[in-house]
């Protein structure tokens, strides 16, 4: 399979095909908040004691990072004493359990916010992190489709059977920023040593997307680089911005400084969505030169099946000649699964075919790995890691008559995910827009 060139903002994100065939079903989605439903799934058993009062957070229309921002200062803790095992998307129903250390249900109960419900589960003696998490539940609506219903369900089916052995794991936009995608770009210029164009490209450059407010008010400062005046016409609501810009006005030049005020989370996403660009442009090329994302080659490394049946990237082996058959046989078994590299200062490279295209893009990009130390910033250093490079998904779908937009079709799609697995690289697929 060679993929369906593509033009949009996905390339800004580093992918840069579709890989199904079928002619997309078109629509919009997040068109009603609750058209986007996303449930966490664990495997955690939660107890009666314990430092850490573990919650169930059901949030509508909120970023993980603001939410936690605010909660920490109504309960006036740090925010570091909260632990969460996934970013969920902002405009969407989703439901997740967070931890909060040292904290009693009674201070809990006094917490009142706009389409947040916390309710308490337990507690435990251990916060909770990304491994705590296996996957996540979707039921998404595409809405104000404009084929019939005969067509829609026809295109469907089609995409459906495309993706019977599994989807591209490409990293979706929300990693990047949905209206501002920029994580990325801030990250490439951390790795590079430059913490000054790294603050000023999260301060102040603009996008089209972006209301004329906050585009006017990036613009100038971006202009002029005028933090004390920009912060006289910066919304609150870009806290994030805000709280660098007073870092600087206080102690100018301090870049590192700026991005300390930030929580220890929100650091590490910019390094994050660098590596996660870089995946993405190097699974796009694998898939461009026909190799499959279901099939090993000769110098693949690939990862195997844990407990619960779902990739372990801590568990690695290089493909050679010799073994290529059997790991194959692995694979169609969906014991064992290939992988591509996040990079880092100690990147464990590929050979083969598969390698020359790992490579070839961090020769592309002028990447060198050793940036990913971070002299300046140690704590956000990363040695990267191989990520599996195929998303398993079984969706089930029902179509029918959209009810909010007159004479248009709706299709309804569930479907659980493996964790980092994004929703929206598989909605890509059946929408083509």
């Amino acid at each position: 399979m060679t993929g369906v060139i593509i033009i949009s903002i996905d390339n800004a994100i580093g992918i840069s095909l579709y890989y199904t065939r079928t002619q997309g079903i078109g629509g919009v989605i997040r068109q009603e908040i609750e058209d986007f439903i996303v449930e966490e799934l664990t495997n955690r058993i939660e107890s009666i004691s314990g430092n850490y009062l573990i919650v169930e957070l059901t949030k509508r229309n909120w970023d993980i990072h603001h939410l936690v921002r605010d909660l920490s200062r109504i309960l006036r803790v740090s925010q570091s004493r909260f632990g969460w095992a996934g970013t969920k998307d902002k405009r969407a129903l989703t439901r997740q359990r967070i931890s909060i250390r040292d904290i009693s249900e009674q201070d809990l109960a006094l917490v009142r916010l706009k389409d947040v419900e916390l309710k308490v589960v337990g507690r435990s003696n251990n916060k909770i992190s990304l491994g705590d998490l296996w996957g996540n539940r979707f039921r998404i609506t595409i809405r104000d489709i404009e084929l019939p219903l005969d067509e829609t369900t026809a295109r469907v089916k089609a995409i459906s059977q495309e993706l019977e052995k599994g989807a591209p794991n490409f990293f979706g936009v929300q990693r990047f920023g949905e209206i501002r995608p920029i994580t990325h770009i801030v990250g490439e210029a951390i790795v590079r040593g430059d913490l000054k164009e790294a603050a000023l490209t999260y301060i102040a450059k603009s996008f089209p997307d972006e209301p004329d407010e906050i585009r006017k008010a990036r613009q100038y400062v971006w202009d002029t680089g005028d933090l004390k005046e920009g912060l006289k016409t910066y919304p609150v609501r870009l806290q994030f911005e805000r709280a660098m810009m007073n870092h600087l006005v206080a102690h100018p030049d301090d870049y590192i400084g700026a991005f300390r005020v930030l929580s220890p989370n929100l650091q590490r996403m910019f390094l994050h969505a660098y590596q996660s660009y870089i995946f993405n442009i190097i699974l796009s090329r694998r898939i461009a030169s026909g190799l499959s994302i279901n099939e090993a080659y000769d110098g693949d490394i690939v990862c195997f099946k844990n407990e619960v049946g779902l990739p372990d990237t801590s568990r690695l082996q290089r493909v050679t000649l010799d073994n290529l058959d059997g790991i194959n046989n692995l694979i169609r078994r969906g014991r064992a699964f290939v992988t591509a590299p996040l990079v880092g200062y100690d990147t464990d490279f590929a050979q083969g075919a598969p390698g020359d295209i790992e490579r070839e893009v961090i020769r592309e990009l002028k990447i060198d790995p050793e940036g990913f130390k971070v002299p300046a910033m140690p704590e956000l250093a990363s040695k990267g890691r191989r990520r599996e490079i195929i998303l398993l998904i079984r969706p089930e779908f029902s179509v029918a008559e959209d009810e909010i937009n007159a004479g248009k079709t709706k299709v309804t799609l569930e479907f659980t995910l493996q964790k980092g697995g994004y929703a929206t690289t598989v909605l890509r697929e059946y929408m083509k827009k």
